[in-house]
C-alpha cells in the first residue's frame, strides 16, 4: 500500500561546503546547491566581488551528484569558475529559465511554481518545485536578474518539504511558499549581502526571523553568510538575534564540511 504524503518521512543529511554550496542527501539522492568551489580571489564585473575563503570540499571530493539546484547563474558568489565547470558532471541541473538558455542544453529551466518529479534510489519519490525569489528590494529585479529558490517535497506538494531559499530577501513570494507547502527544513541564504552598499540583497536577521515565523514547523538552517567580503551579518549575529527572541532552538548551525542529519 502506498503511503499518503502526510505519512511520508525521510532522513536528510546536509553538508555545508561553503557560501551557498551545500550537499543534501535524501534517500540516497545527492543534491547540490549553487556550486562555488574556487579558491579565494576577486571577480571583476558589474560589481567587484571578493572571495575570502575556499570550500571545505572540492569537486573531486564529492559523491556523484544527481541534481544541482542552481538559484541563478549570473553572480560569481553563486556560480564561480570551478562551479560552472562542474555543472555538466551532474545528472541534472535545475535553474531559472533564462539561466538555462545561457548555460546550454544540459540545464533545465523552471519558472516559479513549476515542478519536476524525481525518484530516489531508496524509494521515496520527490517533487522539486521552483519557488519565487527576489534578489533585493522591490524594483531591483532588472539589476539582479532572475533568481529562484526550490521546494523539495516528499511525494507531492502535500508532503513534508525542504525549502531552499536561494538569494532572496523576505517578500510575499517567500510567504506564499509557507502557505503552499508543509516545510519542515528551511535552508535560508542569509548574510545580509550588500555588494552595492546601500541595501541588502539576501536575507538579513529580520528577514530570517520573518521566515522562521512563517515556516512555523521548520528547523531553520542559515547558509551563504561567510566566505565573501560583501556579507555584512555573520552566522553568530543571526544566532544572537534568534536567541534574543527566544527562538534559539529553531536555528541549526552547520559546520563546514561536517555532515548533519535531519528528519522531516
Amino acid at each position: 500500500m502506498t503511503n499518503r504524503p502526510d505519512e511520508l518521512s525521510a532522513n536528510i543529511t546536509a553538508t555545508l561546503i561553503g557560501g551557498p554550496t551545500a550537499l543534501i542527501n535524501i534517500g540516497g539522492l545527492n543534491l547540490l546547491t549553487d556550486p562555488a568551489f574556487d579558491t579565494p580571489q576577486a571577480y571583476d564585473g558589474g560589481v567587484r566581488l571578493v572571495k575570502l575563503t575556499g570550500p571545505a570540499l572540492g569537486p573531486d571530493e564529492l559523491p556523484s551528484i544527481d541534481t544541482i539546484l542552481l538559484s541563478h547563474d549570473q553572480h560569481f558568489d553563486n556560480l564561480d569558475h570551478a562551479g560552472r565547470a562542474f555543472l555538466p558532471k551532474a545528472g541534472r541541473v535545475l535553474t531559472t529559465t533564462v539561466g538555462a538558455e545561457r548555460l546550454g542544453g544540459f540545464a533545465q529551466g523552471l519558472a516559479p511554481w513549476q515542478s519536476v518529479d524525481v525518484q530516489t534510489p531508496q524509494g521515496p519519490r520527490l517533487m522539486i518545485t521552483a519557488a519565487p525569489a527576489r534578489h533585493g528590494p522591490h524594483g531591483f529585479e532588472p539589476i539582479s536578474g532572475d533568481v529562484i529558490g526550490f521546494v523539495i517535497s516528499l511525494g507531492d506538494e502535500k508532503g513534508p518539504s525542504i525549502y531552499i531559499s536561494g538569494d532572496t530577501v523576505w517578500f510575499d513570494g517567500v510567504a506564499e511558499v509557507a502557505r503552499r507547502f508543509d516545510v519542515r527544513l528551511a535552508v535560508l541564504f542569509t548574510g545580509s549581502a550588500k555588494p552595492r552598499g546601500a541595501f541588502h540583497v539576501t536575507m538579513d536577521a529580520n528577514d530570517a526571523i520573518e521566515a522562521a515565523a512563517a515556516f512555523a514547523n521548520a528547523t531553520i538552517v542559515a547558509i551563504h553568510n561567510e566566505g565573501w567580503e560583501h556579507f555584512t551579518e555573520t552566522q553568530e549575529q543571526l544566532a544572537h538575534a534568534f536567541k534574543a527572541l527566544g527562538i534559539a532552538d529553531r536555528l541549526k548551525v552547520l559546520e563546514k564540511g561536517v555532515p548533519t542529519e535531519f528528519a522531516i
